[in-house]
């Protein structure tokens, strides 16, 4: 039996009639007979007996039932996944952040997105700059989220958020206390901020430059959380990016805004080629209406 008789033949068991298959399967009456009569000829053994205008299903119908069945419970489930997939509620996020961002913001959003699409499995990793890139260009993942400046002819970018660094720093800091602090204020203090290979260094040390201040700069770290752990544990104030802080409170830590400010662009980074997932679609969507909640911009 060919798919069409199957579903010819479903469809009667379903009804019971031949008007009613048809009528279930959206097409004439004739062409439903002609397609159980074929399939019964071809089969070499009957299926029906018409009884009173309506048709007794055979004991060899009735044997291959269960079978037939199962073969249309797979169809529909196909079709529900299919329905699903183009609507965002099953699939894998494949995603990649710079190491602030994805144990920050982007950790809580998708978070928030997997709690309304249970189905969904997500893949996140938190990398340098330079890995993410290479991730993203080799398509061992479909997203990237990093900081300025990503350039490479594989890759595409749209900004997702500007937003700037921060100082982080006790709370029984004397600049905890102002909602925001003047970079000159720094002229002379500890200072913890990152190496110089990494993206974040260059936007420092212009705007300390620019400021007239020869910074007094305590440690150099690779990651904005090992300057948090060392601002806590009293090396200085913290020059990193805010957004591990903005989602993952750290008690005993505060961020202020610097004044005038260093700001950054955060940049959505995709392979030119790749093809676009519709889970990736929604996600991005909610990612954008995510961030300047969780970042309060």
């Amino acid at each position: 039996m060919n798919l069409r008789q199957l579903e010819v033949f479903h469809a009667v068991m379903r009804a019971g009639t031949v008007t009613g298959a048809a009528r279930l399967l959206g097409v004439t009456q004739p062409s439903v007979s002609i397609v159980l009569k074929h399939c019964e000829t071809q089969l070499r053994i009957p299926l029906f007996r018409r009884i009173g205008g309506r048709l007794q299903p055979t004991p060899e119908a009735e044997a291959i039932l269960p079978d037939i069945e199962a073969i249309f419970a797979r169809l529909d489930s196909v079709g529900r996944q299919l329905r699903d997939l183009k609507g965002g509620s099953i699939g894998t996020l494949s995603l990649a952040g710079a190491f602030p961002i994805a144990n920050g913001y982007l950790a809580a959003a998708v978070a928030s997105f997997m709690a309304e699409r249970p189905g969904v499995r997500v893949v996140l990793q938190a990398l340098a700059s330079s890995e993410l890139l290479d991730r993203v260009v080799s398509r061992e993942v479909e997203l990237g989220v990093g900081l300025e400046p990503i350039v490479h002819p594989e890759v595409e970018t749209e900004v997702l958020v500007t937003a700037g660094v921060a100082c982080v720093m006790r709370d029984d800091h004397p600049l905890a206390q102002q909602e925001e602090v003047a970079i000159r204020q720094l002229d002379g203090m500890p200072i913890v901020t990152i190496l110089p290979r990494a993206p974040l260094r260059g936007y420092v040390d212009r705007a300390l430059s620019e400021a007239g201040i020869v910074p007094h700069i305590s440690a150099q770290v690779s990651m904005s959380m090992t300057g948090m752990a060392l601002a806590f544990h009293g090396a200085g104030i913290a020059l990193v990016e805010p957004f591990l802080l903005n989602t993952f409170p750290l008690p005993g830590l505060v961020a202020r805004r610097l004044r005038p400010g260093i700001e950054m662009k955060t940049l959505l980074i995709r392979a030119r080629s790749a093809p676009r997932s519709a889970i990736m679609a929604h996600f991005v969507a909610h990612l954008r209406r995510e961030v300047p909640r969780l970042l309060g911009i």
